[in-house]
C-alpha cells in the first residue's frame, strides 16, 4: 500500500502546484483524501490534535511580532535615511554607491526583515540614482536584488525561526549561528562589487562631490551617525537579549515592536492610519504564512501515517555517497525547489520530512538550517518565480526590463552558492558562536 500512496501523494502535490491551486488548500484537500483512504473517519480525531501541537508554540508568537516590527520600520522611512547618509559616505569610491546598498540591506534585514518592503524601498531610491550617475543596469538590480535577500540569512530571519520551530533548534543558536555566514555574504558581495568596478570602470564609477569640505563631512559623519544609531540601538536590543539570554525570542520580538513604535513617535510619523495599515499588513502575512503551516501539518500528519517519511529516508541513503552524498543531495533538492516554490512552502513541506535524516546521519541540525537559509536567498533571485526580481520590476524606471534583472542576479547567485559550500566546508562558521554562547 505505501509503495502506491506515496507516489501517488508525492505526484497529486506536484499536479495541484502546476494546475496554480493555492498552497495552503492544495496541502489540507489532499491531506483530507489520503487521511480518509490511510485512516478512515478517525483521521478527524487525530488532525485537530495535530493542529493543536503545531500552533501552541511559544517561538510561533515571535512570528507576528517580528513581521510587525519590519513594517512599522519600514513605514518609518529608515530606509531613506541609511541610503541617503550611506551614499555620502562611499560615493566618492568606484562602485561606492553599489557599496553603500549592499551594507543598507544588511542593516535593513536585521530591523525590517521583509525582502519585499527591502527591494522596493532600495529600488524606489536607490536605483534612479545608481542609474543617474552611470551604473549599468545590470549591477544595480543586481545588487539590489540580491542585498534584499539578505533578510533570509541576517537576524532577526523569519525564516530562521520558522526553521527553529519546525527542526526542533532554539531560535537563539540560530541567530547566532547565521551572524558569521550573514557577514561573509555581505563581505563576497561588496568584493565582488570592488572588483568589478575595478576592471570596469563603466559600470561602476565614481562620483565625486566637489562641494565635499571639511565642514561638509562633518555634517555628513552626523547625519550617518543620526541615521544609524537608532535602528542600531533597536538591533543590539533585540539580538543582544537574546545572545545572553536575557530574553527568548518571542520576548525581545515584542520588545522590538515595541521599540519600533517609540521610534516611529521620535520621527513624528506615527498615527493611528499608521498603525492600522500596519496591523492589517501583519495580520495579513501572517494568515498566509500559518495558513501554509496547518495545510502542511495535516499534509505531514498522513505523509508520515502512509510511511512516506521511511521511503524519503531509504531513497536518501540508498543514493550513497554516505552522509556527505545525503547532506549534499538535500540541499541539491532545495535549491532546485526553490525555482519553483516559495520558501515557507518548503519549510513547512519539505523540511520536517528532511530534519529526522539530517539528524540520524549525525549532522549539526544548527548548522543545516544556516545551510538551507542561504539556499532560500538563491529562490529569491532564480526564474521563472524569482519573486525579487519581480518586486524590483514594479517599481523600477522605464528603460530596465527584466532581461536587466536577470543578468544582474546571476553573478549574485554564483556568489550565494560560494558562500554555502564555503559554509558546508566549515561547519564552525556556523556552529562556533552558538557553542561560545550557548554551550
Amino acid at each position: 500500500m505505501t509503495e502506491i500512496l506515496v507516489p501517488a501523494m508525492f505526484v497529486a502535490l506536484l499536479v495541484s502546484f502546476l494546475m496554480g491551486y493555492p498552497v495552503a488548500f492544495t496541502l489540507g484537500g489532499l491531506s483530507v483524501i489520503f487521511g480518509l483512504a490511510t485512516f478512515g473517519y478517525d483521521f478527524f480525531t487525530i488532525l485537530p490534535m495535530r493542529m493543536w501541537s503545531r500552533m501552541n508554540s511559544f517561538t510561533m508568537v515571535a512570528v507576528p511580532l517580528f513581521i510587525f516590527m519590519g513594517v512599522m520600520l519600514q513605514r518609518t522611512g529608515i530606509a531613506e535615511e541609511l541610503l541617503d547618509s550611506m551614499a555620502g559616505l562611499f560615493g566618492r569610491v568606484r562602485g561606492g554607491l553599489a557599496v553603500s546598498v549592499v551594507l543598507v540591506g544588511a542593516l535593513l534585514a536585521a530591523t525590517t526583515g521583509i525582502i519585499a518592503a527591502t527591494v522596493v524601498a532600495m529600488g524606489v531610491i536607490s536605483l534612479p540614482l545608481m542609474l543617474q550617475r552611470g551604473y549599468k543596469a545590470e549591477l544595480a538590480t543586481g545588487t539590489i536584488c540580491a542585498s534584499g535577500t539578505l533578510c533570509q540569512i541576517i537576524p532577526p530571519s523569519l525564516a530562521l525561526v520558522l526553521l527553529g520551530d519546525v527542526i526542533g533548534v532554539p531560535v537563539g543558536a540560530l541567530f547566532a549561528g547565521a551572524f558569521i555566514p550573514g557577514v561573509i555574504l555581505v563581505g563576497l558581495y561588496v568584493l565582488f562589487i570592488l572588483i568589478k568596478a575595478f576592471v570596469r570602470p563603466d559600470v561602476a564609477p565614481s562620483h565625486i562631490d566637489t562641494h565635499n569640505s571639511a565642514i561638509n563631512r562633518k555634517q555628513l559623519a552626523l547625519r550617518t551617525a543620526k541615521a544609524i544609531i537608532p535602528p542600531g540601538f533597536l538591533i543590539v536590543a533585540v539580538l543582544g537579549t537574546i545572545f545572553f539570554g536575557i530574553a527568548s525570542p518571542t520576548e525581545s520580538a515584542a520588545m522590538g515592536s515595541l521599540g519600533a513604535v517609540i521610534l516611529s513617535l521620535a520621527k513624528r510619523n506615527f498615527c493611528i492610519s499608521l498603525l492600522k495599515e500596519v496591523m492589517y499588513t501583519t495580520t495579513s502575512l501572517c494568515s498566509m504564512a500559518f495558513l501554509i503551516l496547518l495545510g502542511a501539518a495535516s499534509f505531514g500528519l498522513v505523509f508520515r501515517g502512509i510511511g512516506g517519511d521511511e521511503v524519503t529516508k531509504q531513497f536518501l541513503l540508498g543514493m550513497g555517497g554516505g552522509p556527505w552524498g545525503v547532506l549534499a543531495l538535500i540541499v541539491i533538492i532545495i535549491f532546485l525547489l526553490g525555482f519553483f516554490l516559495d520558501w515557507i512552502e518548503i519549510t513547512f513541506i519539505v523540511i520536517p520530512i528532511i530534519a529526522p535524516i539530517i539528524k540520524e546521519v549525525g549532522f549539526d541540525p544548527v548548522w543545516f538550517s544556516i545551510l538551507i537559509c542561504i539556499s532560500f536567498q538563491c529562490s529569491f533571485l532564480t526564474p521563472p518565480f524569482g519573486f525579487a526580481l519581480f518586486f524590483l520590476k514594479g517599481v523600477a524606471p522605464e528603460g530596465v526590463t527584466v532581461a536587466h534583472m536577470y543578468r544582474g542576479v546571476i553573478p549574485f547567485i554564483v556568489l550565494q552558492i560560494i558562500g554555502l559550500m564555503i559554509v558546508m566546508f566549515f561547519p564552525s562558521l556556523a556552529t562556533w558562536l552558538p557553542r561560545v554562547m550557548f554551550g
